[in-house]
């Protein structure tokens, strides 16, 4: 045997340690230079990790959720000298607590290509069930978990059979997965189910645990008449050309924002606690928190101070697509100065957001309905929608932060608004 120890590498930017997401591979498992053989995430983002060797998989350290330090035995390989891998047979695998079995069996073909080289999804038949590890991303295991779908009837077009996205939702479209019939009866239910919480999760529960217990949040909430702002989306989505993607209320809050904020500084801006500073940003950088299937993540559109209505919203569409891929670059993902979060139609009335530190406000939108409201003196029915805020009391007082919301509210109230150029004039 020729034995390779491979240490957990030093992955940039000061990193001292890393999380292990997902191993893909287990002991006795045959693998070639390259290949992936485990997913790490550090503070910055999530790493796939690269074999630096071909052979056999001897021994994995650490399971899902584990933090192993730079430099420490990550796997040991036995990288059998003048032996090629190709002709090499899985060992029977010695599989310790949590780590998955190994693939065993041929790789499935890829599907054939349609003319442009896109795979094609639409088998005649079944594809056979394949036996063993299954290669995928942990966020396709959660979705897949989640609609009630075997990984291992899905055809993976990736590297070494890889499920990729496309595969994925290539199957979803066409599998229909048969509805689970009705009890005749209603039946008690018993047991629990213990989830280890890692990776993003475990990265967004001690984020908000400390923004909660660190800053003295204030919340304030403002009603908003957005009829003339619903007219003005509507008729500029009638221009759209087919198949383009309509405007939401959020790039016109992201340019109202840009210009709110010129008056109320304070609100945009980051609290450096080590060196006892707030820092008030002059450009505006956007967060925009993001539902993904690893949790809640807030990409960043830049400089909207600079940014058209088409512009912003085509740049929040992507960096918002890019984190629910998990595409998302680490600097798209980092360097906001004030957030805007939005539930959709589920937005609700109100929500009391917590602040993404070390930002000293966040915007919440909630639902938009129509409702009989006393407009000019008579009732009349108007679209209203909620703002509901949330500041750093320690550096923003509650009279900054219900005038800032004002300004907005005006400015939304009266869309024309979001574009002159000098609001002072008459």
């Amino acid at each position: 045997m020729s034995r390779y120890v491979f240490k957990l590498p030093d992955l940039g930017e000061g990193t001292v340690s890393a999380e292990i997401l997902d191993w893909r591979v287990a002991p006795g498992d045959v693998v070639n230079e390259d290949d992936i053989i485990v997913e790490v995430m550090t503070e910055k983002a999530s790493i796939e990790v690269p074999a630096p060797v071909s052979g056999r998989v001897v021994s994995v350290s650490g399971s899902p959720g584990d933090t192993v330090a730079v430099g420490s035995e990550l796997i040991v390989f036995d990288t059998a000298a003048n032996a090629d891998v190709s002709d090499l047979q899985p060992a029977v695998p010695v599989t310790p607590a949590k780590v998955s079995a190994p693939q065993d069996g041929p790789r499935p073909n890829p599907p054939p290509l349609r003319r442009g080289g896109d795979p094609a999804f639409a088998p005649t038949q079944p594809a056979p069930l394949r036996t063993g590890r299954t290669l995928t991303s942990p966020a396709l295991r959660r979705r897949a978990k989640e609609a009630g779908i075997e990984l291992a009837e899905v055809q993976g077009t990736g590297h070494n059979g890889r499920i990729t996205r496309k595969d994925f939702d290539a199957f979803v479209a066409h599998e229909a997965v048969p509805a689970t019939p009705p009890s005749p009866r209603r039946v008690a239910r018993s047991g629990t189910e213990e989830v280890k919480i890692i990776g993003f999760r475990r990265v967004i529960a001690q984020r908000l645990t400390e923004a909660k217990r660190n800053i003295p949040h204030f919340a304030y909430v403002e009603e908003v008449d957005v009829t003339e702002l619903e007219s003005l989306r509507t008729y500029l989505n009638s221009k759209l050309k087919p198949g383009a993607t309509a405007l939401t209320y959020l790039p016109f809050m992201a340019l109202a924002l840009a210009r709110v904020l010129q008056q109320f500084p304070q609100c945009n801006a980051l609290y450096d606690a080590q060196r006892g500073v707030l820092v008030k940003h002059h450009a505006l950088h956007l967060g925009v928190a993001t539902q993904t299937p690893d949790g809640l993540k807030v990409p960043v559109v830049r400089h909207v101070e600079t940014r058209s209505l088409w512009d912003a919203a085509h740049e929040m569409r992507r960096v918002a697509v890019a984190a629910r891929d998990g595409k998302a670059k680490k600097e798209e993902l980092t360097g906001s100065t004030i957030t805007l979060t939005s539930l959709g139609k589920l937005g609700g009335i109100v929500v009391t957001p917590i602040i993404n530190a070390p930002e000293v406000a966040i915007i919440g939108v909630n639902r938009a309905v129509e409702r009989p409201v006393v407009h000019k003196g008579a009732v009349v029915v108007r679209r209203m929608m909620n703002i509901s805020s949330s500041f750093d009391h320690r550096f923003v007082d509650g009279y900054d932060a219900a005038a800032m919301i004002q300004a907005l509210k005006e400015m939304l109230e009266h869309p024309a608004m979001i574009w002159a150029d000098d609001q002072t004039e008459v």
